[in-house]
């Protein structure tokens, strides 16, 4: 359904009075969903995640500028054929509840979603996407500031999912939910999934990532390091020393912290987990990691390659 490759997320900013700095964010981001496939993307704060998400529904800032490859439904995604399919074939859960439009009740901007997607658009529609996120009949008539953090949360996903887009991106949809609404959610776009929709969700909680996810990608420093079926993580044998150090720091394997930096002195043009790595080799300062295939892991480190 959706292919990203090697994309760069470039940043220009004035330096003084007649300088420009560039800033590269993304720095080989992959990516892969198929129709029918729930792919979470996890990473620490600052990975780049919101930023593949705007770049896939082609929504970045003025200045930033991208290069890669995107392929849709097997067809190159260009800007004009963004436009045209945001919205509609393609969806977008944002990450911060302030995309909501503060003037309008949360009922008319699911019914705003639900006809630029082209469906008909009727009290029972609308009554059906609340109940669905367990969203009581009243929360139609309220307006963002009168909805708690979840109930927000919750509206801001209906105006998504209402489009029955065949692409979902969710940039963090459980923020702020409670256990028992964030499963609530997370089931809902597993839902989606198994009706054959592509749902790409961005997240640094990889615990709920697990429970529902058929493959996990994960971020490191604007780059994908990994690429690995869920099952992987689950059975604690990610490749990459990060995806590990993720998996080592979660509640249920005691928070064990990443390891020390090995080498501060020495910045890294290869790789960006080279100073938090504890295996890393003489290679990983200068050389770029390949990709490498392990049964159904795809994963960029040169340790990978050792025997």
């Amino acid at each position: 359904m959706l292919t990203v490759e090697d994309l760069k997320v470039r940043f220009s900013r004035y330096d003084g009075l007649f300088g420009r700095r560039i800033t590269t964010v993304l720095d080989g981001v992959d990516l892969e969903v198929r129709a029918g496939e729930f792919v979470a993307v996890v990473g620490q704060s600052g990975a780049g995640k919101s930023l593949l998400a705007h770049a896939i529904l082609g929504i970045l800032p003025f200045n930033a500028k991208t290069e890669g490859r995107f392929v849709f439904d097997g067809e190159p995604l260009d800007e004009s054929r963004r436009r045209a399919l945001r919205g509609r074939r393609i969806a977008l859960v944002p990450q911060a509840v302030t995309w909501l439009d503060p003037t309008a009740t949360a009922g008319r901007q699911v019914g705003w979603s639900a006809r630029a997607a082209g469906r008909k658009v009727d009290e029972r529609l609308i009554a059906s996407e609340f109940a669905r996120y367990d969203l009581a009949a009243t929360a139609r008539r309220l307006f963002p500031h009168e909805l708690s953090g979840g109930m927000a949360r919750r509206v801001l996903t209906a105006t998504a999912t209402v489009s029955r887009a065949d692409l979902l991106v969710a940039d963090e949809p459980t923020t702020g939910l409670d256990p028992q609404v964030r499963d609530l959610a997370l089931g809902l776009l597993r839902d989606l999934a198994d009706k054959g929709k592509a749902v790409v969700v961005i997240t640094h909680d990889l615990a709920a990532a697990m429970t529902v996810a058929d493959r996990i990608v994960v971020l490191r420093s604007g780059r994908t390091i990994e690429a690995a079926d869920v099952a992987v993580f689950r059975s604690g044998t990610p490749a990459h020393p990060y995806s590990r150090s993720l998996r080592a720091a979660l509640p249920t394997h005691g928070f064990t912290a990443p390891p020390d930096p090995i080498d501060a002195t020495r910045p890294s043009t290869a790789c960006g987990h080279l100073h938090d790595c504890e295996v890393a080799a003489p290679a990983c300062v200068d050389v770029p990691p390949p990709w490498v295939v392990q049964s159904s892991t795809r994963v960029r480190c040169h340790d990978a390659r050792r025997p």
